[in-house]
């Protein structure tokens, strides 16, 4: 009943924080500066991680599906054709995005729960400043933008990544892995892999956001909200990832 009541709380702070972000910014100019700047720091900067794990994870899907699908029965192509699917539906989407919460969630939360701890989120509040929408909204609008670009890439490199394994490795002909990457491709998928991006993008920024602008006590408690805002932002983009797949299907 405690544990409930816990969640019905957080959950109720979270709505009457997030009805404080998305309000008006009181200066546009301002807004865009952060907006731009959330932007890079969030999206672009990741871009790098994001290229690395995807050109390894593609190439070692192709050779565990190539080396663990052998059978007379099954078409050569089966390994690119399975390598496409799962970059597409789900590690480009959701597997990318649970390793995003880990690398932009704790930067968020021991961001503002810095600014929390120093008081400086006060000192905003005290000169009549909506600090909520001055420091969460960019970064949340900033993450839903780059999002599906950082996807798009996620996908590229994969598939370049299980080519890699077909030229340098020799693990299975590129024209067997280019058959397989062209056989019955639905373009929905590409699309349903960006919407569920944004709902994660979402959560990756808004979560920690909450968690680090709560933060009471000392400099300890920072670390303690970075910790929860990556367990839970996870914990959410798991639960959601399993209503959109069945909802977008």
């Amino acid at each position: 009943m405690k544990l409930l009541h816990n969640w019905l709380t957080h959950f109720g702070q979270f709505i009457i924080l997030m009805g404080r972000t998305f309000s008006r910014p009181e200066r546009m100019r301002m807004f865009f500066k952060e907006y731009t700047k959330e932007m890079a720091q969030l999206g672009i900067n990741s871009i790098g991680i994001v290229l690395l794990i995807s050109f390894f994870i593609g190439a070692v899907i192709c050779i565990q599906m190539k080396l663990n699908i052998q059978s007379p029965w099954m078409p050569r192509w089966v390994s690119g054709y399975t390598t496409r699917e799962i970059m597409l539906l789900e590690f480009s989407s959701s597997i990318m995005c649970l390793i995003l919460a880990g690398k932009v969630g704790s930067n968020i939360a021991s961001e503002i729960g810095t600014m929390r701890v120093t008081q400086q989120i006060d000192a905003l509040d005290i000169m009549g400043v909506n600090s909520a929408c001055y420091l969460i909204l960019p970064k949340i609008l900033g993450m839903v933008t780059i999002m599906p670009l950082l996807v798009i890439f996620s996908s590229a490199m994969g598939i370049i990544g299980a080519y890699g394994t077909a030229y340098i490795a020799h693990i299975l002909p590129p024209d067997d892995l280019t058959l397989g990457l062209q056989h019955d491709f639905q373009p929905w998928f590409v699309w349903m892999s960006i919407i569920k991006s944004l709902f994660f993008a979402f959560i990756i920024s808004a979560v920690p956001s909450y968690f680090g602008y709560n933060v009471e006590g000392g400099s300890v408690n920072v670390g303690k909200a970075s910790t929860d805002a990556v367990v839970s932002s996870s914990a959410l983009i798991l639960c959601s990832d399993v209503f959109l797949t069945q909802l977008l299907s």
